[in-house]
């Protein structure tokens, strides 16, 4: 029998690494591909990069953070190729202009050469206070912003600055659906989640304990015990 396809985005300024502990976890049940959403500076441009780029004709697509806005983008421009919809800590709200603020400001940092910089002003917001000691964990997020590197990290808010509001889109999405965050989420808190939830139809929320912004390295054994739910259901 054929394993399902799952579709994986990265969110920003994180690449593949992000997703290591589900590929590791899930591969028994799907076949795996992680997208590249570092090449447009248009959230449709990124979505129309990962349609183009997904070796399958129809999958389930999981995103997280800005992977949660190019999977929603997604749903927009093809619904019909998408089987299942996991959105992570994420949100379907539109850009605010305070978030836009700040996003030029990183850009302007990093155009300034401190880059590194940007990392470090990140990092207090992506996972939960009591694991900014961890350096397995913060050595994690340094290598895949160093990865990612200035110039796609400013197509990336670009991109996020760009986005369409979701919400209306929400209550038109029909295939099976979870949206899962972190309880101290403090990028996208759990409010933002629980009304995703409740404006797709038969959606199943889930909320991480102990669990910041970057829920799948983070708490991946959660993660992973949900994205299997998911997929299996």
């Amino acid at each position: 029998m054929q394993k399902p396809a799952l579709v994986l985005i990265p969110g920003l300024l994180c690449d593949a690494q992000l997703w290591q502990p589900q590929v590791e976890n899930l591969s028994d049940i799907a076949t795996v591909w992680i997208a590249d959403h570092t090449r447009s500076e248009t959230m449709t441009g990124v979505a129309r990069d990962v349609l183009a780029d997904a070796p399958f004709a129809s999958f389930a697509v999981a995103g997280l953070s800005m992977g949660g806005y190019i999977a929603l983008e997604i749903m927009r421009q093809a619904p019909r190729r998408v089987t299942r919809l996991a959105l992570l800590d994420t949100a379907a709200t539109a850009e605010l202009p305070q978030q836009t603020q700040m996003r030029m400001e990183l850009i302007a940092l990093a155009e300034r050469g401190e880059f590194a910089r940007v990392t470090e002003i990140l990092l207090p917001l992506l996972i939960h206070p009591s694991r900014l000691a961890e350096r397995a964990l913060t050595d994690v997020v340094r290598s895949m912003a160093s990865n990612t590197g200035k110039e796609a990290f400013a197509r990336q808010q670009k991109a996020i600055m760009s986005r369409a509001e979701s919400l209306s889109l929400l209550p038109t999405i029909d295939c099976p659906t979870l949206v899962l965050c972190g309880r101290q989420d403090g990028r996208t808190p759990p409010a933002r989640h629980e009304e995703m939830a409740a404006a797709i139809r038969g959606a199943k929320l889930g909320i991480i304990e102990d669990c910041g912004h970057l829920s799948t390295r983070e708490r991946p054994a959660e993660v992973n015990a949900a994205l299997r739910r998911w997929l299996s259901a």
